[in-house]
């Protein structure tokens, strides 16, 4: 069996490249992975607590709840209760200017996943095809009088950068796909919040006189 480094060294020179492409996919995933998970809320079991001081009028308790609670849901729904006092619309306009933001916080680093997992396996192909060439030159360098041995460095070099490129793009694309799903299903709530509370300061009780 051979080690992980005499492979690097067998694959050549585009090992490096695709090397550097697993290290950043590992970084952006784990990243991604602590701070989407920072981010889950039940927004129904969030907005439970809130509805009922806001029914109360009690707006201060509704925002500490807001200030106690991680994510992008309490964020949303404390920029709308700072503003209470105001008309529908602007309280909705307030909410997509935070939304604004939101989401591409939510999407961070999600752009670099796509690249490696498409520029990954392109790398693995052109070491396929500086492979193959190396292979044919050694065929013409020896007149066609080659042994198995003399063809040995270039496929290896085929082959060793095609399963590299592949094993470090396959799941990254993965973890991509499932961190776009994540923050769809972020944004959904975010959404469905919003609307109810929008609906729930129009329709809260009266203040006690």
């Amino acid at each position: 069996m051979f080690g992980f480094g005499e492979l690097v060294l067998k694959g050549g020179i585009l090992m490096i490249p695709i090397i550097f492409c697993s290290i950043l996919s590992l970084a952006v995933i784990l990243e991604r992975a602590i701070s989407l998970h920072r981010e889950q809320v039940s927004s129904d079991a969030f907005f439970s607590k809130v509805e009922e001081p806001v029914r109360r009028n009690n707006i201060v308790e509704a925002i500490e709840l807001c200030d106690q609670t991680n994510g992008s849901v309490p964020r949303i729904v404390k920029i709308g209760l700072l503003r209470h006092d105001r008309r529908p619309e602007e309280v909705r306009e307030a909410i997509e200017e935070t939304a604004s933001f939101e989401i591409p916080y939510l999407e961070r680093y999600l752009g670099i996943l796509a690249t490696v997992a498409t520029v990954s396996p392109l790398l693995g192909l052109l070491g396929t095809v500086t492979g193959l060439v190396r292979a044919f030159m050694v065929i013409q360098m020896k007149s066609g009088l080659v042994n198995p041995a003399d063809l040995a460095g270039g496929i290896w070099e085929a082959l060793i950068t095609t399963v590299a490129g592949l094993v470090v793009a396959i799941p990254t694309y993965v973890a991509y796909n499932y961190f776009v799903s994540r923050v769809n299903a972020i944004v959904t709530e975010m959404e469905k919040s919003a609307s109810r509370l929008i609906q729930l300061l129009a329709m809260r009780e009266a203040p006690a006189e």
